[in-house]
């Protein structure tokens, strides 16, 4: 698949079937993380790999919006790490560039994803942290909960030139 089609078919997924994703399909996906720009080029990203069944369950947990990750074989947590910044505050935009990458490389394998944030509410960043035993220089971002789709949904077209202006508002 080519990258307009994957971008133009890509949709959050939150039903997964049990089929466990291989290491190589998870590398993949982190190498097409890793590729993203950044400030000052300073990948200030960092992943935690989440395929055991009672850290799911207790992932599901971190925010009203996760639950699907109770049952999905996989999930990947991204992490801001403070400590590598060049130009403190975009460690955030870094790391949005870095999922949207894995997302594409998710959908470009066969696979299912959503993107679930936690940053900016302090009591799941915190909470996201302490499951994963992340530093404190790190700062939860979102968790990607990743398989095989147990859903077929279908493309939405969604150019609206309402939302373009040339040179001006």
């Amino acid at each position: 698949m080519n990258v307009l089609e994957a971008i133009a078919t890509r949709r959050s997924i939150r039903k997964f079937t049990d089929e466990a994703v291989s290491e190589e399909k998870i590398n993949t996906m982190l190498k097409a993380a890793m590729a993203a720009p950044s400030a000052g080029n300073e990948q200030p990203w960092q992943f935690v790999v989440i395929d055991d069944k009672a850290q799911l369950e207790k992932t599901a947990k971190l925010s009203p919006y996760i639950g699907m990750a109770a049952k999905a074989p996989l999930s990947i947590m991204v992490l801001g790490d403070r400590s590598v910044e060049k130009y403190p505050g975009n460690w955030m935009l870094d790391c949005s560039a870095a999922i949207q990458n894995l997302l594409l490389a998710a959908h470009s394998e066969g696979l299912g994803a959503v993107w679930c944030g936690l940053w900016p509410e302090e009591n799941r960043v915190e909470a996201a942290r302490i499951l994963v035993k992340a530093p404190e220089s790190t700062v939860p971002l979102a968790v990607i909960v990743l398989g095989y789709p147990d859903q077929d949904l279908k493309a939405q077209n969604r150019f609206d030139t309402s939302r373009i202006h040339k040179n001006i508002w």
